[in-house]
């Protein structure tokens, strides 16, 4: 049974600016203790920047570490912006209506601090802009066949879109938080709304917008995390690497990721800004069954990536399999990799009650993403220790503290953003979740207005 109640349009309004408005206790203690972390974070990278790349576990062969694991990471939590809001808005899926701001807006701060981490590993920091093509002093010029110049082009043209859709979504709310308002407040949303009065003409225009920008931004979700996977897949010396199923298997596995983080970001922000009559049970089953269907086309392109290491019997490719299943410490963050990332959530998803359950689906999906961060970890460093032929050039690595510290502050950055995000804005869309108590009594179709059927659960 679903568990929704009928809301009048006063309720919604108040209820869902009630973040905005009223800032409970709990906000101030948990977005100090984030921001606590992020500086600690961000003082180690000043530290980082001053000291140089020394401190960290990074040396000859194993060059990429817990900063390039971390930029994959991020780049797959981006994906469920699109995910949820560009597919499940095409396909007209009502289900999608709470989650689909929160999915846009950790995307955009997904993105953000994905973008960072490439950064922060170059060493000299302030030579970022050299993957530019500029041409002002230096006479040099990237190499554009490198997909180390595509990243920053594909990261921005993706960031770029993805902020444009949720302004664009959140003009109907600054009207509603202009009416709410005064003062500073109100000449700010005032401003943002940019004359919004909610006429025929301007719903029409700004529906016809974010189907416009949903459609556009799908060639750039399958894009971006195509393009990272060819950072690897493009390295044909180092094993494990040239693969040509790397572009589907890097996007499914961002799209696993990335609906598994929204999910846990919903189910927080439900204790956290009670909004139970929002997040339902019924969104949260929802979210589930299609993350079930995504785990397991992930597992499939995991076994081909698998195999085909081992099909052409060549010595380098067995080597690293070999490690990932025989040689410690590697094996054991392979069976940790494969027991939180899948063995451990998918059957759970298998029971209704599991999934219709918030601390349950709050542990699976926290599993997955802690499963799907040793996936590219167990991807990058294994691979790049042994990719050479003789045995005593090969290496490992080892995380500094400097580096815990750094990848723990990206984390706790992404929290306190959206706490911050909660503050400032409707993390709910409150014109969507209008537009679906209606369509939930009555559509059209045709010329005709029936009784919608409601689906039971």
């Amino acid at each position: 049974m679903q568990d929704r109640r009928s809301l009048t349009d006063t309720q919604i309004n108040d209820t869902l600016t009630n973040s905005v408005l009223r800032t409970p206790l709990h906000w101030y203690i948990l977005t100090g203790l984030f921001a606590t972390i992020t500086l600690l974070g961000v003082i180690a990278v000043g530290v980082l920047a001053n000291r140089g790349l020394g401190m960290t576990g990074m040396n000859r062969p194993v060059m990429w570490g817990f900063f390039i694991t971390n930029f994959v990471f991020w780049i797959g939590i981006s994906h469920a912006g699109v995910m949820l809001s560009a597919i499940l808005r095409l396909a007209q899926a009502e289900w999608r209506r709470p989650a689909t701001r929160a999915a846009e807006v950790l995307t955009v701060f997904a993105l953000g601090t994905a973008a960072m981490m490439p950064i922060v590993h170059l060493g000299r920091m302030w030579r970022f802009y050299w993957v530019f093509p500029y041409d002002w002093a230096r006479g040099i010029w990237p190499d554009i066949r490198s997909p180390l110049v595509w990243d920053p082009h594909a990261l921005s043209t993706y960031l770029i879109g993805s902020s444009l859709f949720i302004f664009v979504a959140l003009i109907p709310d600054f009207a509603v938080l202009r009416d709410k308002t005064s003062g500073a407040a109100h000449q700010i949303y005032g401003a943002l709304s940019m004359g919004f009065r909610g006429t025929v003409r301007q719903w029409r225009l700004q529906a016809i917008a974010g189907i416009i920008l949903s459609a556009l931004l799908l060639p750039v979700f399958v894009s971006v995390h195509s393009i990272v996977s060819w950072d690897f897949g493009m390295a044909l010396a180092i094993p494990a690497w040239h693969t040509t199923i790397f572009a589907p298997y890097f996007v499914i596995g961002a799209v696993h990721s990335g609906v598994a983080g929204v999910i846990t970001v919903l189910i927080l922000l439900r204790w956290l800004f009670r909004w139970d009559d929002y997040i339902r049970r019924e969104h949260i089953d929802a979210l589930g069954r299609l993350l079930f269907v995504v785990a397991n086309a992930w597992l499939f392109f995991f076994a081909l990536e698998f195999m085909f290491g081992l099909v052409h019997r060549e010595g380098t490719e067995v080597v690293v399999r070999d490690m990932w299943l025989f040689q410690t410490p590697w094996n054991v963050i392979f069976l940790l990799f494969l027991f939180t990332g899948y063995l451990i959530p998918v059957p759970m998803w298998l029971f209704r009650s599991v999934r219709r359950s918030f601390p349950l689906m709050l542990f699976t999906t926290i599993l997955v993403n802690i499963g799907m961060w040793l996936e590219r970890f167990l991807l990058i460093i294994p691979s790049m220790g042994r990719k050479h032929s003789f045995t005593f050039v090969w290496g490992d690595f080892a995380p500094s503290p400097i580096e815990l510290i750094i990848v723990t502050a990206t984390f706790s950055m992404v929290f306190m953003l959206m706490l911050l995000f909660a503050k400032a804005f409707p993390l709910i869309p409150i014109f969507d979740i209008k537009e679906g108590a209606v369509l939930r009594d009555e559509i059209k179709i045709g010329r005709r207005t029936v009784q919608a059927i409601i689906r039971e659960e």
